[in-house]
This record gives structure tokens, sequence and C-alpha cells, in this order.
């Protein structure tokens, strides 16, 4: 932090994904950029999380658009900041006929090209960690990459600190008032602000926001550990994204695929379980995800969860054996029609929320989109 300096062309309001992208985006542009951050570290939704940076299968148009352009943007940012791709693509396995039908109109579709459908297991030699044998078929995108949240954060602060942007770490913006951000000790003036509260949904983002019914949801993820030479050549969904994920779930195929779920899989769906895994560099499997709403999600997480969970786990997943060695909970905000929320009370003010659980994968494109309209 420069201490002696209050004065900024852009102050950033929140140090997630969203806020160090718009920091980032200032900084391409020259302009004297502050962080404002309440804690004293980033420790909220962007670390707890796959580090996944998903484009197939997101939701079609801007959303899907800004997540192939954040992905570039990732590419671009990584070697510059030290932070590592862990791997890249994925594997969406269906294991029902039903779920290779909403695969294959989806392979059909603009969102599915450079997409490989297959038919049948033979794709199994490809990644020889799944399941492949008891699948109907499976896609293949070669669009995603995936870093690891906790130490990316992190890391992109610090490679920013070190390129002149300024933190302010433990200090809440309590008010903004025109072009100052006041906080409990003193006050900041830019000629732009930019508020980036993620689950902060009250505070100085409630002056900017109007009534939008938003709530949060949390997530239960684990971290298991494998056999030593386990490996996965890519990050892996099942059957359960694709009545999720709105990019696969907004097609007519899905209605027939989630009449058989709620057949089968009734409280998985009540829970909102839809199966990602993804593996850090030490082996680990990153692995989740349920998703509950609430104005004031629970703290407490559950023991079923996990368990069904894992159980989709090894429906996908060909593994002898594992160890749960981590388990966390996750909070971001939903309920928005779109799955971002861009609020302009004021020329040079700006509140913006990822409002789907995609800030990894859409906060680059969306921070460059708000930059350019100043």
């Amino acid at each position: 932090m420069l201490a002696d300096q209050k004065n900024f062309d852009l102050i950033v309001v929140g140090a997630g994904i969203v806020g160090l992208a718009h920091a980032w985006m200032g900084w391409r542009r020259g302009w004297r950029v502050a962080v404002i951050e309440r804690d004293h570290r980033c420790v909220g939704a962007s670390v707890r999380n796959f580090g996944f940076v998903t484009v197939t299968g997101q939701r079609s148009g801007e959303t899907w658009r800004r997540a192939r352009r954040s992905r570039d943007l990732w590419a671009e940012l990584a070697p510059q900041a030290g932070i590592e791709v862990l791997h890249t693509g994925l594997w969406v396995v269906a294991r029902r006929p039903l779920a290779l039908d909403v695969l294959a109109e989806f392979a059909d579709t603009d969102m599915g090209r450079s997409c490989e459908l297959h038919v049948g297991s033979r794709w199994g030699e490809r990644a020889p960690g799944l399941r492949s044998s008891e699948a109907a078929g499976a896609l293949y995108s070669p669009h995603e990459l995936r870093v690891e949240s906790r130490e990316a954060i992190p890391r992109l602060a610090a490679w920013l600190q070190s390129q002149g942007v300024c933190f302010v770490w433990g200090q809440e913006a309590l008010g903004l008032e025109g072009s100052r951000v006041h906080g409990p000790q003193q006050t900041w003036t830019g000629e732009r602000v930019v508020v980036c509260p993620g689950t902060e949904l009250n505070g100085v983002a409630r002056q900017m926001m109007p009534a939008h019914a938003l709530q949060l949801t949390r997530l239960q993820m684990l971290r298991v550990r494998p056999p030593a030479r386990y490996r996965l050549p890519s990050a892996v969904m099942g059957d359960l994204s694709l009545v999720r994920y709105h990019g696969y779930a907004d097609l007519e195929s899905s209605a027939a695929l989630l009449q058989q779920l709620r057949l089968e899989c009734p409280q998985s769906l009540a829970d909102g379980i839809h199966l990602i895994a993804v593996q850090s560099r030490d082996g680990t499997l990153v692995v989740g995800d349920s998703h509950h709403a609430h104005d004031s999600p629970e703290p407490f997480a559950s023991e079923d969860v996990d368990e069904r969970i894992l159980g989709h786990l090894r429906e996908l997943l060909d593994l002898p054996g594992y160890d749960v060695v981590e388990r966390w909970t996750g909070v971001y905000p939903v309920g928005h029609a779109a799955d971002c929320l861009i609020e302009a009370p004021a020329p040079g003010q700006r509140l913006v929320l990822v409002t789907s659980g995609t800030g990894a994968s859409t906060a680059f494109a969306i921070a460059e989109e708000v930059v350019q309209t100043w």
C-alpha cells in the first residue's frame, strides 16, 4: 500500500476475482489503481472453488462469449503472473443414453464447434481414469483450463501489487459519495469507482443496487487423495451437469433427461448437486458441488450431501480408493435473471456482481467491457 496516496484513476472495492479483474484491466490502461478489501487476504468465494474456467455448457449468448474471451485472457495473464495452468480440456461423461442425446444436440450447436462427440466407450483410451465402459458416450471440449484457486487468486493480487496497483487490506468501504470512498479510518478519491461486493449484498453495495431479488447459495466441496499414480486427463462432469448448466439444460432434449434424473436421484437434484472433478499438482482431486440458496445460508455442511457427491464421483471415475483430506463450503450470489449484474448509478460508478457462480470463467471479459465503457 502507498500510505500517502489517496487519489486514483480507478478504485476497486473488493479483491475477489471480479475485483482483481477490474484492477488488471485498469492497470492495462495505465491508470493509477487502488483495491480496497475488508479482509486481510483473499478468503472468499474466489478461493473456494474449482479454479475451473468453464466455456462449454455456459448459457448461450453473453455468458458463453464472455467465457471464451476470459479463457483467452487467463491464458495471456497466467505466465505473466506466475500462475500455473494445471490442465486443459473437459470430458462430459454421459452415463445414460438420454444424457448422450443432450450431448449430441449440443454438439450440433455453434457452441459445440471444436468439441468431439464420442458414442460408446472407445474414447476411454484417451481418458483411462474414467469409467468409460459404463458410459453411453462422452463429449470432449478443448476450450477449458484450470488453475488452483487458492494459489492463483493471491498470486494475481501479489503480481498486481508488484506492478504498482495499490492494495488496502483490512479496511472496509463503508460508504460511497460521488468519487469518494469512505473507510473507517480514511477516505480515497477516484475518478472511477467499481464496487465488486461478491457476497456482501448490504453495506456500500446496497446504496448502488436496485431492488433485485438476490440470495446467496451455499455449496459443499471436498478434496480427496486417490492412489499415487491416478491421473485425470482433464476436468470431468457428468449427467447432472446437463440439467444445471444452461448451455445444455436449455436444449430440447434435456427435458427427458431431467425427468429420468428426478426418478433415479431426486435427492441429488434437491441438493443442487452436479459432479465436477479436477486434479491438483499434488495429485489430489477437488470434487463438488452442491447448491442450497437462502438469504442467510446455513454455515453447517451436511455429511449426507458430501456422501452423495462422492457417490457420483465413484460413478464417473475409475477409483480403487481415496481418502477425503479436506471439506469446505463456499457462498456466492444468485437470483438475477442473467448471469451478471452491472449497474451504473452515476457516470463514474459501477456495481458489478457475477450471480451464477461463473466468476472465474467470465470475470476478465466482464471487467474488460466495464472498463471500456470509460
